[in-house]
């Protein structure tokens, strides 16, 4: 169900492969994800808790919830974006993220922003 323009928060995401902390000998592949999340609505909302999605190629998922990101529960003015930078590691070279930020926006209206899925991957492993 599309949000209501007053509650519509746009993400966007861009990925590295981080070869200093990875190990793929020992099927360990650490990947960064920048993300940038932008109050596109009418009515000031705060990021409060996040649900991810990680899957990598053998189908081994992991669920992650929690408070905030990276420590801050960021509060967004209609306009402004926030951007933060985390990270992740899988056993394999390629793998998938999505899930979702749970809103509070001012008006009182809870929301979930989706975070629609993005590929991690190893440079030179998808063809």
């Amino acid at each position: 169900m599309m949000q209501p323009d007053r509650h519509r928060i746009d993400i966007t995401v861009r990925t590295t492969y981080v070869p200093g902390q990875s190990a793929p000998d020992r099927n360990r592949y650490v990947f960064a994800y920048t993300i940038t999340i932008t109050n596109a609505g009418s009515v000031p909302a705060r990021l409060v808790t996040r649900h991810w999605v990680i899957t990598d190629a053998n189908e081994k998922t992991q669920e992650v919830r929690g408070e905030g990101v990276v420590g801050e529960q960021p509060y967004l003015e209609p306009g402004m974006s926030f951007e933060y930078t985390s990270g992740t590691i899988l056993e394999t070279p390629v793998g998938v993220m999505r899930g979702s930020y749970q809103m509070v926006a001012d008006d009182g209206t809870r929301f979930d922003a989706d975070i629609p899925a993005f590929t991690l991957s190893v440079p030179r492993t998808l063809h």
